[in-house]
């Protein structure tokens, strides 16, 4: 527990200094790129505090890193000198200028630093554990790590090349990953940290996998799937035909 305390006065420290910062820039944006790297925080802290390395905190060290740099670097790109998001400046416009700025730290910079600890839960099981030894669930963890990483990234990848050809301006992308499923970035999300809950049984601490339970609620039920479906059903008719056609959220193939 005192280790969980810790890490999260460290990230309470740093999306303390993140709010300060978007007070700065007038931009709340900066929060979305935070998320992997205060996974990547967090993990570090527990593998460096906890006890010595061993060859199941070294594994999770990389994979957490690749995963969460990745993740940050994506959305650097994709967000950095475009504005702040069309949510926050929602945001804004709901609750006024005059009182958003320090709003936004309890509703963004404080949930999110919130939401980085309990999700990262199964990474402290792992750092926490009396075994560090790898075994066969470890190994099953590291398949599913790829198949989500794969899903994730490569949803990532082939949108980010979709939305760049002009030409596909008012278009649906029904290609690649996101021919299986509509959401193949949200799938291969969720499968990266139940990969990291089978780390965690792997390492004899079970209740924390709350937090991969936790993370998959987030991404279907509250800011991903329903979210995204909606806008894309109101601004795109073509999209009602990929839902007749396309797996939701776990990839299949297409019906015909």
């Amino acid at each position: 527990m005192t280790l969980f305390l810790q890490a999260s006065l460290l990230i309470w420290v740093l999306v303390t200094l993140l709010w300060i910062w978007s007070i700065i820039i007038k931009n709340v944006s900066i929060v979305d790129i935070f998320w992997g790297i205060g996974f990547v925080v967090v993990n570090a802290f527990y593998v460096f505090s906890a006890g010595e390395l061993n060859p199941r905190k070294i594994v999770i060290l990389v994979l957490v890193s690749v995963w969460g740099l990745r993740l940050a670097l994506y959305l650097a790109r994709r967000n950095i000198g475009k504005g702040e998001d069309f949510r926050y400046q929602e945001f804004r416009r709901k609750y006024g200028a005059e009182r958003y700025w320090w709003f936004s730290y309890f509703q963004t910079f404080l949930l999110q630093g919130v939401l980085i600890m309990i999700v990262s839960l199964p990474l402290l099981g792992i750092s926490t554990a009396h075994s560090g030894n790898l075994n066969l669930l470890d190994y099953f963890g590291i398949f599913i790590w790829l198949i989500g990483f794969a899903f994730e990234a490569g949803g990532d990848f082939q949108m980010s090349r979709f939305k760049r050809d002009p030409n596909n301006k008012g278009k649906v992308l029904n290609r690649g990953f996101w021919k299986y499923t509509r959401h193949p970035n949200y799938f291969g999300d969720s499968a990266v940290w139940w990969a990291y809950a089978l780390f965690s049984i792997a390492a004899g601490s079970y209740w924390q996998i709350i937090g991969a339970l936790v993370m998959t609620i987030l991404i279907i039920r509250v800011s991903g799937v329903v979210l995204i479906e909606k806008t894309l059903n109101e601004s795109k008719p073509q999209y009602r035909e990929y839902i007749q056609k396309t797996s939701s959220f776990f990839p299949w193939f297409p019906k015909k």
